[in-house]
C-alpha cells in the first residue's frame, strides 16, 4: 500500500489540516459561534450596513453573554475563562459575519473589561464585570481624541481633584459602542500621569453623541465622548496601574483579536469568490476553470491560512504567556493587510457583482479600511516592529 493512500483527503476549506491543531472543545466554541452568527446576523447584516444601524444592539449584547463571549478570555466574576485561542476563534467568526459585531465584542471584553479586571479595585471589579460578562451592561473605552489619534501621550483630556473627588473634562473620539454603553473606561491626564477611571454613562456632564455619515463599520455604533465636568467619586479611579502601560496594555489584548477577526472578513470573501467562481459562466464554462481565476483563488487561499496559522500561533504564545507585544503587532500588521487584498482580489472575480450588497465582499473591504486604522495604524505597526529589530526609536 502506497503512503498516499492513507492520507487523509484534501479539505479546500482547511487545506493545510488546521483543524488538527484544536481540540474538540475548541471546535466546540467555533461551531457555537458561527452557529449564532448565522441566525443572528447573516440574515439581516447586508440590510443593517445599508442603513448605517445596529438595531436590538442591546439584545444581541446578552445574547453574546449568553454564549459566554464577553470577556470570554477572562476568569472569574461570571467571565468564561476560555484559552486566548478559543476567543480568537469566536473573533473569527464573529467578523465573517460582520467586523461590526466583532467590534462590539472586543470592545466589551478585551478593552472595558479586561481594563476593568487588570486594574480595577475589587469592587469595581465585582459592581461592573459580572453585568458586563452577561450584557446586561455595555461598555466603551475612551482614549483616542480627535486630535491626537496615534499619540495618546498627549491627550488633553484631563482629571483633576476637588476635594474628595475627581473632576473629568474632555473628548474622545471613534468610540466604539460609546452611544449603548452603561460605562465607559476612560483615560485623563492627572497630576499623576495618566489614569484610567470607571465613568457611569449617566453621570451630569457626559454626552456620547452617535457619529454618522460613515462608510465603514456601518452596522456598529461609533460615538463622541464629551466630558464636561463630570463629577466622579474617588473610587472611580483604576487603583491597579498609572500611565500609558494602562491602555497600551489593553490594546495589545484586543489587537489580538483583530489578528483572528481580519481573517474571519478574509474566508468569508474567499469562500464567495470560490463559490461565485465555480457557477458563474463565461466563454461557456465556469470562470473557475480559467488560470487567471485560479491564479487569483490560489493566492488568495495562501495568505488566508498563512494568516489563521500566525494566529494560532499567537494564541499559544498567549496561553502560554509568552506573548510579546511586538508579536501582536506582527499579527495585526500582517493579518489585516492581507486581508484587505484577499477582499479586493475576491471583488474583481465577482466582477460588477463584486460590489453588491447581495454579497458580503465590498462590505468586508470597507469594513476592514476601519480595521487597518484602528487600535494602530500600518504605521505604527510598521515602527514598532522597526524599533525591536534595530533597537532605534523612530517615533519621534
Amino acid at each position: 500500500m502506497s503512503a498516499s493512500s492513507t492520507l487523509p483527503p484534501f479539505d479546500p476549506a482547511d487545506p493545510l489540516g488546521l483543524d488538527d491543531l484544536l481540540d474538540p472543545e475548541d471546535l466546540a466554541v467555533r461551531d457555537t459561534v458561527r452557529a449564532w452568527a448565522a441566525d443572528r446576523v447573516l440574515p439581516f447584516v447586508a440590510d443593517w450596513y445599508e442603513s448605517g444601524e445596529l438595531p436590538g444592539i442591546r439584545e444581541l449584547a446578552r445574547e453574546l453573554g449568553s454564549l459566554g463571549a464577553l470577556g470570554m478570555s477572562l476568569t472569574g466574576y461570571g467571565c468564561a475563562g476560555a484559552s486566548a485561542v478559543q476567543y480568537g476563534l469566536a473573533c473569527l467568526e464573529l467578523e465573517a459575519a460582520d467586523s461590526g459585531i466583532r467590534s462590539l465584542v472586543s470592545v466589551q471584553g478585551s478593552l472595558a473589561m479586561y481594563a476593568i479586571h487588570r486594574f480595577g479595585s475589587e469592587e469595581q471589579k465585582r459592581h461592573w464585570l459580572p453585568r458586563m460578562a452577561s450584557g446586561e451592561v455595555i461598555g466603551c473605552f475612551g482614549l483616542t481624541e480627535p486630535d491626537h489619534g496615534s499619540d495618546p501621550a498627549s491627550m488633553r483630556t484631563h482629571a483633576k481633584r476637588d476635594g474628595g473627588d475627581w473632576v473629568l473634562s474632555g473628548r474622545k473620539m471613534w468610540i466604539t459602542n460609546g452611544s449603548v454603553a452603561g460605562v465607559a473606561v476612560v483615560w485623563a491626564q492627572t497630576d499623576d500621569g495618566i489614569r484610567g477611571f470607571a465613568v457611569p454613562t449617566d453621570a451630569p456632564g457626559f454626552a456620547a453623541p452617535e457619529i454618522r455619515h460613515k462608510w465603514s463599520l456601518r452596522a456598529s455604533v461609533t460615538s463622541e465622548l464629551v466630558l464636561d465636568d463630570v463629577r466622579l467619586p474617588a473610587d472611580a479611579v483604576l487603583p491597579g496601574v498609572a500611565g500609558l502601560r494602562g491602555p497600551l496594555s489593553c490594546l495589545s489584548h484586543a489587537r489580538y483579536g483583530i489578528v483572528w477577526g481580519a481573517m474571519g472578513a478574509a474566508r468569508s470573501c474567499f469562500e464567495t469568490a470560490v463559490d461565485y467562481a465555480k457557477s458563474r459562466e463565461q466563454f461557456g464554462r465556469p470562470i473557475g476553470g480559467f488560470q487567471l481565476t485560479q491564479a487569483k483563488l490560489a493566492d488568495m487561499a495562501v495568505e488566508l491560512h498563512k494568516g489563521i496559522l500566525l494566529a494560532h500561533h499567537l494564541g499559544r504564545r498567549m496561553d502560554a504567556g509568552r506573548l510579546r507585544p511586538e508579536q501582536v503587532s506582527f499579527g495585526k500588521l500582517n493579518n489585516v493587510r492581507e486581508a484587505i487584498e484577499i477582499c479586493r482580489t475576491a471583488r474583481t472575480v465577482l466582477g460588477a457583482n463584486g460590489i453588491s450588497l447581495e454579497y458580503p465582499v465590498m462590505r468586508h473591504a470597507t469594513n476592514l479600511e476601519s480595521v487597518l486604522t484602528y487600535e494602530g495604524t500600518v504605521e505604527m505597526h510598521q515602527l514598532v516592529l522597526g524599533k525591536a529589530l534595530t533597537g532605534l526609536d523612530a517615533f519621534r
